[in-house]
């Protein structure tokens, strides 16, 4: 599954209205994390199984998503989005603050900033990804 493959996801959830988008998949809502791109948050699991739709043909059972048999988080991050989690969570999550003082290191090395990711050139008939070659193996 590309970054593509998701957008596509993102984009068919917007066109379609957030209850309509899960009400046509199957998905329930799921606790957890959530997606946020361009300032709006997503189900993750639900785009998730959309996605896998537009990468495979086949949209991911509901039943694959909520039995954590996916880490929702682990693809959308490696992707390059945003997946956060509820503000309770994230309040369980923090840690306590002490009173002790942070000590700083004399002199801390420079952080390298990573390099973006290359786009994936895909094919638009079937949305796979191009080959070296440019031409689609299995459209042609």
């Amino acid at each position: 599954m590309t970054r593509q493959h998701i957008l596509r996801a993102i984009e068919e959830h917007d066109d379609r209205g957030a209850d309509a988008f899960v009400g046509v998949y199957g998905y329930t809502p799921a606790p957890g994390y959530t997606l946020v791109h361009e300032g709006r948050t997503y189900d993750s699991k639900a785009i998730l199984g959309v996605a896998h739709r537009y990468a495979t043909g086949r949209p991911a059972a509901a039943e694959e998503l909520v039995d954590a048999k996916v880490d929702a988080v682990a693809i959308l991050r490696k992707c390059g989005f945003e997946a956060t989690a509820p503000v309770a969570a994230r309040a369980a999550a923090a840690p306590r603050r002490t009173a002790q003082p942070r000590r700083r290191a004399a002199s801390a090395p420079a952080r390298k900033q990573a390099a973006p990711e290359p786009v994936v050139a895909v094919c638009p008939t079937c949305f796979m990804a191009l080959p070296a070659t440019g031409v689609c193996d299995s459209c042609g």
